[in-house]
């Protein structure tokens, strides 16, 4: 069972976009959720040299802010269950 949960969260891992005749850039959303899933991407990208933690062909600063706040939201549990 945890083999299947580590494996369907491989899934989740970022990776090169597809190829098309006009590829969009990444924008804020993008950076959000490859924010969001870093820590599975990043073990992933210790095994798979094809896989990158952060898209650098970006559309600038909103994936930039995108991403520093779905990395930032992985602390946000944490924070909220401290008890004072």
């Amino acid at each position: 069972m945890i083999g299947v949960g580590i494996l369907l969260l491989a899934a989740c891992a970022a990776g090169p976009p597809p190829v098309s005749d006009a590829p969009a850039a990444p924008g804020f959303l993008t950076g959000f959720w490859h924010g969001l899933i870093l820590p599975v991407t990043f073990v992933v990208s210790l095994f798979d040299d094809g896989v990158g933690v952060y898209e650098t062909h970006n559309s600038g600063h909103l994936y930039d802010l995108g991403f520093v706040l779905g990395a930032g939201g992985l602390a946000l549990p944490g924070i909220f269950a401290r008890r004072g």
